[in-house]
């Protein structure tokens, strides 16, 4: 995604003197009310919308109204639920937000006390599920931080597309820690470091079996190898490892056709010169 130059110092100046509203308002301890405002404010400021047009505190769900809605005529971007500022984001609020976002069929969700905000996608199967595709904490990182840039500028009124968000989320699920500790643990991998052990030490038998194991026991975070998040980021490398071996069929392939299609080419041209000689 390619935001303008205008856009991205936006987002960068606007984010600085944030962190300075947010700091202070943490020091408050501000009301959940209050959070919403500056939240609201940092959406306008921030991400470009406009405040009293395309974000609403009036969006209905069944009877209750969420937060916050970003809406650009008919469609609704994304939804976000708040919290105060001194407040710990828990499950409980996770599951809240998730539900209002499944209730409206809208995709993407966030859960926000002001400084921590955590991006959702919502998965729409039975039950529904979710991927956290990013979390930040504001007032613990750099307004530079580029992976927050991408980030904001994904959600930013300018760089919102269902394809760029669809992307970002990919890009954060293959690189998250599930997907790296999964990569680790898989055959091509565990392969590549007996081939290392044995290089290093000659004499040394590597058992892969006793290398995953000892991976999963020793070496990684428990909840790496053994959550759900675990389990949906190595389905999602079982899928895209299928989608790369597809692809490299139809690329080998590819060329035979157009061999082929060269060997139809050159026959036909010698008909046609026999057919003209005669």
């Amino acid at each position: 995604m390619a935001l303008s130059k205008k856009v991205a110092e936006r987002i960068v100046s606007q984010l600085k003197r944030y962190q300075g509203i947010l700091s202070e308002a943490k020091n408050r301890d501000i009301s959940e009310s209050d959070t919403v405002q500056i939240i609201a404010d940092m959406l306008a400021d921030v991400l470009g919308y406009k405040k009293y047009i395309e974000i609403t505190t009036e969006h209905s769900i069944r009877g209750t109204y969420v937060d916050l809605a970003v809406k650009l005529g008919e469609e609704i971007r994304f939804l976000i639920e708040c919290k105060a500022i001194g407040a710990t984001l828990k499950e409980t609020h996770v599951k809240q937000t998730i539900d209002y976002g499944a209730n409206q069929g809208i995709e993407w969700v966030i859960l926000s006390n002001g400084a921590i905000w955590q991006i959702y996608k919502i998965h729409f199967k039975q039950p529904v599920e979710k991927t956290l595709i990013y979390e930040v904490d504001l007032l613990k990182t750099t307004h530079k931080n580029q992976q927050l840039l991408e980030c904001l500028g994904n959600l930013s009124r300018e760089g919102f597309t269902q394809s760029s968000m669809a992307a970002f989320c990919q890009q954060q699920q293959i690189t998250s820690k599930f997907a790296l500790a999964a990569i680790l643990l898989s055959p091509p991998m565990l392969t590549a470091i007996r081939k290392e052990i044995r290089r290093i030490s000659p004499s040394v038998k590597a058992d892969e079996e006793l290398l995953k194991t000892t991976l999963q026991n020793d070496v990684l975070k428990r909840e790496v190898v053994d959550s759900e998040d675990a389990k949906q980021a190595s389905d999602l490398l079982k899928k895209a490892s299928r989608s790369v071996a597809k692809s490299k069929v139809k690329e080998t392939q590819a060329p035979k056709v157009v061999v082929n299609n060269l060997h139809q080419e050159t026959a036909l041209a010698c008909v046609e010169k026999t057919a003209e000689s005669k």
